[in-house]
């Protein structure tokens, strides 16, 4: 397990440090920022004294060697346009971003998985048949229009729940139901194919012949040994959200995260902010995978003695 934990921290490691290096460069690739910045009617001696004063008058490689400097001594910068250091602008948008990234775990869960029981095990009844016409719906309309499709329903016309921001528990709803969608389709799909797999297996014959109740023979043998695959699953879906799953969302309920802060920053040219803000998802999706390979480890004892072929 420990050799398994440092292999895993290696990976993060070059991970990491290649993500850096891509996003500063692609960055600086796409122009001088001062003059998206500020715009015509500069004159030469403002523009020079601009770019002296955010350190772009280096060469590119003095200016990553600054860059890196910035993740020891935690001076990332100043944002182009609020003038305030990037770490401060981009910390007050995270806890947001994990509130609207739990809440839809948690409904992805909380509906997702009884779902994807049902559908194996009623797989011949119609309630079988029903959760899975739920998850192929659930695939087949994109998350931006389920979005406007709810605003206008339960915003506009019914005018029951909130559009803008996350001041109240009701702004939560909105969002998280269309950030959940797609992930409950994923999981319940996923789900039903790993509970099929085990249902027909010789420990759930045996456990059935002594006499077990069905609730416990398919919860406690058959999603326990289904729980790999449900595992990875999760896991790419909370680093997708973590990624880019959000940033569509987040600017349609203009959610004061990270992902509407990204999309800002990018159209603005705030190029510290786009590059911390990058980084810190990046360095986010590192993590939960890491977390989700442990697991791995965790849930099944053949990767642990690694001798699982």
């Amino acid at each position: 397990m420990l050799s398994r934990s440092l292999t895993v921290l290696a990976r993060m490691t070059v991970t990491f440090l290649v993500i850096v290096t891509l996003v500063f460069f692609a960055t600086r690739m796409t122009g001088n920022p001062v003059d998206f910045v500020v715009g015509e009617g500069l004159t030469s001696e403002d523009r020079a004294l601009l770019i002296r004063y955010f350190e772009l008058d280096g060469s590119w490689w003095a200016q990553y060697r600054a860059f890196l400097r910035g993740f020891i001594d935690g001076n990332f910068g100043l944002s182009f346009i609020e003038r305030r250091p990037v770490a401060e602008i981009v910390a007050a948008r995270i806890w947001p971003s994990l509130q609207l990234l739990l809440s839809a775990m948690a409904l992805t869960l909380v509906v997702a998985l009884p779902l994807g029981i049902l559908a194996a095990i009623r797989r011949d009844h119609w309630t079988g048949s029903a959760a899975m016409a739920v998850a192929f719906l659930g695939y087949a309309v994109p998350n931006f229009v389920l979005a406007v499709f709810l605003i206008l329903v339960f915003a506009y016309w019914l005018n029951w729940l909130p559009v803008v921001g996350n001041a109240t528990a009701l702004h939560f709803i909105l969002p998280t139901v269309t950030l959940a969608a797609g992930l409950i389709a994923a999981l319940t799909r996923f789900t039903r194919n790993a509970m099929l797999d085990v249902l027909g297996q010789d420990y759930m014959r045996t456990a059935r012949a002594k006499g077990l109740p069905e609730r416990r023979v398919i919860l406690h043998h058959g999603l326990r040994n289904a729980g790999i695959t449900i595992l990875s699953v999760i896991g790419l879906q909370v680093a997708g959200l973590a990624a880019a799953g959000s940033v569509v969302v987040e600017s349609i309920f203009a959610w004061p995260g990270i992902g509407d802060l990204l999309v800002r920053s990018a159209i603005r040219r705030d190029y510290p902010v786009l590059q911390f803000g990058v980084i810190a998802v990046a360095a986010a999706v590192i993590v939960i995978n890491a977390a989700v390979d442990l697991a791995y480890a965790w849930a099944d004892p053949r990767l642990r003695r690694g001798t699982l072929a």
